[in-house]
């Protein structure tokens, strides 16, 4: 038995002649799968193998988007080896980059100007990180950073760490950011608490906190928008 191969498929049925002749948004989302696992084994085409991972993760493109490769290999569907798994995380990589770079605007003067961008950039992360955005005196965005990566419940970021760094890129004002891994976007006590503790060491410093923001897969949440800086 040969290992079964699209190429074998008639050329108007093949995905990478079908995305060549029409185009990717007339392919399905199995189909560029299949295009980046490449070939299948003996018994299974890439397609095959393609459907099978969408219907481990519920046919969710979010929920894959949020796979990293050592989770996809952990599956264990036959025909998605490491490296295989590695193509496709970089792709998804590629796209939360893409759509993370449509959405950042270079002047910030309210929370959706970067909520978006932040949203996009930190929503499929795992674990809970903390991010800032710095910015000049005419609240460009000069600098963006994660300052510090926690666990599945929670980060701790250093008030000295995030200033330190706030002087070294000269900016004015900041947008702190974290994320919440379990879709939550209410802060928590500790949230509120480490906001007024970076906010007042900054006074000190002449730079304004404009926002706190928290993101998720749920949305986002604004200290600004809500009246709590």
């Amino acid at each position: 038995m040969h290992k079964f191969s699209i190429k074998d498929w008639a050329v108007e049925d093949q995905p990478r002649k079908k995305l060549l002749r029409l185009g990717a948004h007339s392919l399905s989302n199995s189909e560029l799968l299949a295009i980046l696992i490449n070939n299948g084994t003996r018994e299974h085409s890439a397609i095959d193998i393609a459907k099978t991972l969408l219907q481990a993760v519920n046919n969710d493109l979010q929920k894959l988007g949020g796979q990293t490769a050592q989770e996809l290999v952990k599956r264990r569907i036959k025909g998605l080896g490491e490296a295989k798994a590695i193509i496709i995380a970089a792709a998804l990589e590629l796209g939360v980059r893409r759509n993370a770079s449509v959405r950042k605007k270079d002047q910030v003067t309210k929370s959706g100007d970067i909520a978006d961008y932040l949203r996009a950039t930190l929503e499929y992360r795992k674990q809970e990180v903390f991010a800032v955005v710095f910015l000049n005196r005419g609240n460009r965005v000069t600098h963006f950073e994660i300052v510090s990566e926690g666990g599945l419940t929670g980060t701790v970021a250093d008030p000295r760490v995030i200033l330190r760094k706030a002087l070294e890129h000269e900016a004015t004002s900041l947008v702190l950011c974290h994320n919440h891994p379990s879709g939550n976007l209410r802060p928590s006590r500790a949230d509120e608490l480490l906001t007024q503790k970076i906010k007042t060491a900054a006074s000190f410093l002449d730079i304004l906190i404009m926002d706190h923001i928290i993101v998720s897969n749920e949305g986002y949440f604004s200290f600004a928008d809500e009246g709590m800086l």
